[in-house]
């Protein structure tokens, strides 16, 4: 790795949001037919990645991603770099370039993944470790939640993630607060206070459109998008409703305890008195 060059920005934290997963589908014999390629005993297609909210660019500063598979998989330690996504993106239009790094494999047992994340060098940062259960089969935490999984075909694990770069050397720091712009829009590219400026009012402008290099995030959920503003207040408030919950079983379990308590005392005093 390149020694960073410049001074860390003091007092700066930047993040950037992102999702990593799986998604899996079992074979059928209409819209996903298994491949003659495919082993007979292989119940399921699936994909493994790591990608931007929203589809957004994550490759400037993620430049690479290795992934660990079941060791019975052939060629099970997978390694995709950012720059080879690029290569292989020229001359693509938009709606079929790579948006992030991804495996796609086959198979019909579930396991954990490896996920280890290398960072661009110039952030100096050292590369951090996931882990994903792969899921084939549908999940919830009741079983309407898995129904509904069930009969939408496909088994969907992603996890939303920020990634926090605190006080970022001065040249990573550029990379992250130039250039925002609109999805698919041409990247302009130049450096200086300017951009970083602009990059940053994008962030807080939040019109409802995801931006390109921002930390941006939908205002609302759409299919294929689950993670939004409108996720979080939702999980907010499941959050506030289960506390409030928990303290109405509290309060119960106080005001049990106060009436054992008083009738223990009854007890003693009628014990002692006799």
């Amino acid at each position: 790795m390149a020694p960073p060059t410049g001074k860390r920005v003091k007092g700066v934290q930047i993040y950037r949001p992102f999702i990593y997963g799986t998604t899996a589908r079992p074979f059928n014999d209409t819209d996903n037919i298994r491949p003659a390629s495919v082993p007979a005993d292989h119940t399921h297609s699936w994909q493994v990645f790591v990608k931007g909210v929203d589809d957004t660019d994550i490759f400037y500063w993620l430049r690479r991603v290795q992934f660990k598979l079941h060791e019975s998989i052939p060629n099970h330690l997978r390694t995709i770099d950012a720059e080879t996504i690029h290569k292989e993106n020229e001359g693509k239009p938009a709606s079929q370039r790579q948006k992030g790094f991804i495996v796609n494999e086959t198979g019909w047992g579930e396991f954990e993944i490896t996920i280890r994340l290398y960072y661009d060098t110039r952030s100096s940062e050292k590369p951090q470790t996931l882990y994903h259960h792969l899921r084939l089969h549908p999940y919830g935490r009741t079983e309407a939640e898995k129904e509904v999984m069930r009969n939408g075909g496909e088994v969907v694990a992603w996890v939303y993630e920020e990634q926090l770069f605190n006080e970022p050397f001065e040249d990573f720091y550029k990379i992250l607060t130039t250039g925002a712009r609109d999805k698919n829009a041409h990247a302009t590219g130049g450096k200086g206070k300017g951009k970083g400026k602009n990059a940053q009012q994008a962030d807080s402008s939040h019109s409802g459109e995801v931006k390109e290099r921002s930390a941006m995030i939908p205002l609302t959920n759409r299919p294929g998008q689950p993670f939004s503003r409108e996720t979080e207040q939702l999980e907010i408030k499941r959050l506030k409703d289960a506390e409030d919950k928990v303290n109405q079983m509290v309060l119960e379990m106080t005001k049990a305890v106060k009436a054992k308590e008083v009738e223990l005392a009854a007890l003693k005093k009628a014990t002692t008195a006799a």
